[in-house]
């Protein structure tokens, strides 16, 4: 089986390498946009902590979390160990008692099935501050010990040089889509055509464009997301829980003594890439006021990305109806790096024909969301 990988950002360079370690022949081929969401973002693995109740969303988060371990350790035999990942705990924080007994109810009914949730622990205000130095002491939190980070950039060059160890190529160029009486035959990129048995459609905000040439609308759109990283010089931030306040912004340490603090959610945005006034702002004033202990760090980056966002943040995962022969793997919005090693496994899975067994997709099915039928 051949197949063509169109992305390299976490989803498809997931899908490479399981195609790859099954023997599959894999091309990948990528364009490295600007702002490809995977190279901007900081991953917090933790559904358990999520306010979202969209049982469709929580199921593949669920499942995308519980991957993780199986991943790793995978990529580890590989010889592939710097992810950036870590199982850290997670602060659901809040200086309301009443916001954070809600918490603490949604997380103790979600590890009645997923004891993966760990350890549950009411802490008082002023507590959490011994796990993260730098945040607001009139915070108290419910401590999940479950919850990981991982950093986007190290892992998807993790999985994209196992797949290469084990057979893929990787094209950094752009391609479009070449089909033959209703069925996609492989691609067309600057330095040749290349036939395949399938595609997979790993293109992220960029996906309406791929599909425009074929009729095809698909109604993602870009998000844009500016995300900021602090350096704290001698302190040893490697062990710090990942922060989630129930304001939609969130805090994530890595061992390199560095904070990140994300991330605007700018609808609208198109693919407009620039870091502006109001959403640096926006994530500096939203971190501070959580964390004020960060107020000394060094401003080391600020990264943006692009996130593709579909209907009611219910990712898109199958084939479509119109063309045979074309996956379609997108729509992760802001849960890409929660989602996207297990969602590129089940994309290949699917390109192989083989039984997607552990979860349901039919919720993600692309002709529910084609518009017009799709054309």
């Amino acid at each position: 089986m051949k197949v063509v990988v169109l992305g390299a950002g976490i989803v498809g360079a997931s899908a490479a390498y399981h195609l790859a370690l099954k023997g599959a022949e894999v091309i990948i081929v990528d364009k490295k946009h600007e702002g490809q969401a995977t190279a901007a973002g900081a991953g917090i693995v933790c559904p358990w902590l999520s306010r979202v109740d969209d049982p469709d969303w929580y199921n593949m988060s669920k499942a995308s979390a519980l991957y993780y371990p199986s991943l790793v350790s995978q990529l580890e035999e590989d010889g592939e160990t710097e992810l950036g990942y870590a199982v850290v705990g997670g602060l659901g924080i809040s200086k309301a008692v009443d916001e954070l007994k809600q918490i603490e109810q949604r997380v103790t009914e979600r590890k009645k099935d997923t004891p993966e949730v760990g350890e549950i622990t009411y802490l008082a205000p002023g507590e959490p501050q011994k796990l993260f130095p730098p945040l607001d002491p009139a915070y108290g939190a419910i401590h999940v010990t479950g919850a990981a980070r991982v950093d986007g950039r190290l892992l998807r060059e993790s999985l994209l040089n196992a797949a290469q160890k084990h057979g893929a190529v990787y094209l950094q160029e752009e391609a479009e889509l070449v089909t033959v009486d209703g069925k996609v035959t492989g691609i067309k990129a600057k330095s040749e055509t290349i036939a395949a048995d399938r595609v997979i459609a790993a293109t992220g905000a960029w996906t309406p464009n791929l599909l425009e040439p074929l009729g095809v609308d698909l109604p993602i759109e870009p998000q844009r997301g500016q995300i900021v990283h602090i350096n704290l010089p001698n302190q040893d931030t490697s062990e710090w829980p990942v922060i989630l306040p129930q304001t939609g912004y969130y805090l994530l340490a890595f061992s390199d003594s560095r904070v990140v603090v994300g991330a605007t959610r700018e609808t609208g945005s198109g693919f407009d890439y620039r870091l502006t006034i109001r959403g640096v702002s926006e994530v500096l004033n939203a971190g501070l006021d959580v964390a004020p202990g960060l107020s000394d760090g060094t401003l080391k980056e600020i990264r943006i990305g692009f996130r593709p966002m579909a209907p009611r943040h219910i990712p898109i995962l199958g084939f479509i109806p119109q063309y045979d022969g074309l996956i379609i793997a997108t729509g992760l919005g802001a849960s890409g790096l929660t989602m996207g090693p297990y969602f590129g496994r089940l994309a290949a899975e699917l390109s192989l024909d083989e039984p997607v067994e552990d979860i349901d997709l039919q919720p993600y099915q692309p002709s529910k969301y084609l518009v017009n039928g799709g054309k």
